[in-house]
This record gives structure tokens, sequence and C-alpha cells, in this order.
């Protein structure tokens, strides 16, 4: 079965196809040169945008995500974080998701998201 690697880097590929299943690294509002905005909603809107468009470049979309895992600095911004969630997310086509918190890469971020979806087809 053929593997493709979307957006490789020094570490990781942004995005791994495998057969029919699609693979996003975690995606974190970081957006170099400029630092990520200091609202958890605005980081969240960040994040599944760009989530959004590796899917994109993968052939799919969010009504085809099968699983999703959200790391935020503090459980406290859950509520927040699931009010953009909710928007963003197709009602009929639910993945499965679990919410951890977690140190993150850098203090400035503070949300996290790690998506596996289906290919369209």
């Amino acid at each position: 079965m053929a593997i493709t690697r979307i957006n490789p880097g020094p570490r990781f590929s942004a995005v791994v196809v495998h057969g029919d299943t699609v693979y996003v690294a975690g995606q974190t509002a970081a957006d170099p040169p400029s630092e990520p905005p200091a609202d958890v909603r605005a980081q969240t809107r960040r994040v599944l945008e760009k989530i959004d468009a590796l899917l994109a470049a993968a052939g799919t979309d969010k009504s085809k995500l099968l699983a999703a895992t959200v790391y935020l600095s503090d459980i406290r911004y859950f509520d927040e974080m699931n009010a953009v969630w909710e928007a963003w997310v197709d009602k009929n086509n639910l993945p499965t998701r679990a919410t951890v918190e977690a140190r993150l890469g850098a203090p400035t971020l503070l949300v996290e998201i790690v998506v596996t979806a289906a290919l369209k087809g």
C-alpha cells in the first residue's frame, strides 16, 4: 500500500496518507513569524482552519473525521474550546474524541489538535 507524505519537515510530516486513512499531525495556532492569539477560542479557530486545509490537501474533509485528540494547556479552557469545536464539526459525522490537559510545546500555545480521517470515496 502506498504512503503519501504531505508537507514533510525536518521532524515530521503534516499529513500522512496510508491506504484510505489520513493522519494529521498535531496542529497549533503557532504560525511563524507571528505569535498565536492569546485567546483559546481564536487559537482553536486557527487550528481548525489549518486542519481543514490539510484535509483538503489530502483529498478529504471534516465530514470524514474518524478520531480527534484535543490537548489543552489548561483544562479550564474546555468549554471555550468546545464552543468553537461544536460550531466547526460536522454534526452528522461526529468523530471519536478525547480531550486532555497537557504541557504544550510553548507557553503561548493553549490548544493542539490531532485528527485522523478517511479519504473521500
